[in-house]
């Protein structure tokens, strides 16, 4: 790297170091740039590379003590010696650039890992959060639906009691013919409102005259099953 010092010095006002300065020293610009040159290239290379661009007031306190104690002997006075300029090789100054590039790039990926990391976390306690309200949403739904459920089959058993005493009053059919009557009709209605539903699968099952003994049988056990018992009634245990 080139490194440009500017010397300011003169002749001490003295009779004697004014002689000196006159007799000893014909060249005193020479002089001076030599003791430059030896200062700068024993304390430069002792310096990291970037650190030079840090170390200018201490390379010019180092090449003006130097100065001083050797150009004092010829009758010069040393009054500042800054660092006016620090110019690295032309490669040198690609080398620095691609650096500072590199360790900006890194720093931006770091950054980058670092956003999306915490999208991630963030999205994943967003799922969580949503999971847990559609799970409390929906426990909630099923315990309404079931206590729907339950009335609908409350209601059902009042209103079928109705219709069955009034359907063997008027009729004189036993009560057994007339709610297997009634559980048969509306099996045959649900039947009917699956198949008109616009999004539905098809159910193959025996419809024959002598299984509607069976069917009626079957939706009679699985209707009753799901009563409740009546207070005081105990269902005989198994052995």
């Amino acid at each position: 790297m080139t490194i440009r010092v500017a010397v300011q010095y003169q002749v001490i006002a003295e009779e004697e170091k004014i002689h000196m300065a006159h007799y000893r020293l014909t060249n005193p610009k020479a002089q001076i740039e030599s003791y430059v040159y030896d200062v700068i290239r024993s304390a430069v290379p002792k310096i990291e590379l970037d650190e030079v661009f840090t170390s200018k007031d201490e390379i010019s306190t180092d090449i003006s003590t130097a100065l001083k104690a050797a150009m004092e002997s010829f009758g010069y006075q040393i009054l500042s010696t800054p660092v006016t300029d620090i110019d690295p090789d032309a490669q040198v100054k690609r080398a620095m650039n691609e650096i500072n590039k590199m360790k900006r790039l890194r720093i931006a990926a770091e950054d980058e890992g670092e956003a999306a990391k915490i999208r991630v976390v963030k999205d994943a306690e967003a799922e969580a959060s949503r999971t847990q309200i559609q799970a409390k949403a929906d426990a909630e739904a099923k315990y309404l639906q079931g206590m729907g459920i339950a009335r609908q089959r409350r209601a059902i058993i009042s209103n079928l009691g109705e219709s069955v005493n009034e359907f063997k009053d008027g009729v004189g059919v036993d009560a057994k013919a007339v709610m297997d009557l009634m559980i048969i009709t509306q099996y045959f209605d649900m039947m009917k409102d699956i198949g008109a539903a616009s999004k539905t699968n098809a159910v193959f099952m025996n419809h024959s005259p002598g299984a509607l003994n069976d069917i009626a049988d079957a939706v009679s056990k699985g209707f009753m099953s799901g009563l409740p018992v009546a207070p005081g009634f105990a269902q005989p245990m198994g052995r």
